[in-house]
């Protein structure tokens, strides 16, 4: 699902882990898109949940160009998520492989897969940066 009219979509988003890393990490090459669609949704319920949250702390704490320890890769994700001007949720993951959607059929889809289902179930949408994910909501 390509970006579009916000009011179309539901209120709340899981950022997968590649939106959730432009949206902390303001030199991301796609920091500038993931901020202005925020800004344009004007106050979108932001969800993160296991997955995007470890995800986040291993791109900061692996990559050398961002330069972090896993303590401040974590400490940095607590301070974006209790942001003012964000409104994030933490989504519990309470599914296993039998919720994998029936697209995924290779081992980089897996991920995926669970993430836009765990989104689904909460009455939420996986939002994301690539265009590849059936169902996801394609951020502008």
């Amino acid at each position: 699902m390509r970006g579009g009219d916000p009011l179309e979509f539901p209120m709340k988003y899981l950022l997968d882990v590649n939106a959730l890393v432009a949206l902390g990490f303001t030199h991301h090459e796609f920091h500038d898109r993931v901020a202005a669609w925020i800004k344009a949704v004007r106050f979108p319920g932001l969800a993160t949940c296991s997955i995007t949250e470890l995800g986040f702390v291993r791109v900061l704490a692996q990559a050398p160009s961002y330069g972090f320890t896993v303590t401040q890769a974590r400490t940095f994700l607590l301070r974006l998520k209790k942001t003012d001007a964000l409104a994030f949720t933490f989504i519990p993951d309470d599914h296993g492989v039998s919720h994998l959607p029936a697209w995924v059929k290779s081992p980089k889809q897996t991920t995926d897969g669970h993430l836009s289902e765990l989104a689904r179930a909460h009455q939420a949408m996986l939002a994301t940066l690539d265009e590849r994910i059936p169902g996801a909501y394609l951020i502008p």
